[in-house]
């Protein structure tokens, strides 16, 4: 399979979400589906097709401040997220 590890479940804690653009890229060129969205948590990164967000959450932009990885733009909540 591809290099990124995807993973079903449910975690509570601040929670950064993401898409990784690089990926979408990757995928239309090899014509893999390799999961776009990004989970972040203090512990680990989260990757899946698909997010439910239960609870708050608010949408950062921050050009000035991107995360680490380089996201502009993310969403942030601390409510529950489940990741498929």
């Amino acid at each position: 399979m591809g290099r990124t590890r995807w993973w079903i479940g449910i975690f509570r804690m601040k929670t950064k979400i993401h898409i990784n653009q690089h990926i979408i890229k990757s995928n239309a060129k090899t014509g893999e589906r390799e999961p776009v969205i990004t989970c972040k948590t203090y512990k680990e990164n989260r990757y899946g097709h698909e997010v439910h967000i239960k609870g708050d959450s608010k949408v950062v932009y921050s050009p000035d401040k991107p995360l680490s990885c380089g996201a502009k733009v993310w969403i942030e909540t601390e409510g529950e997220v489940i990741v498929l």
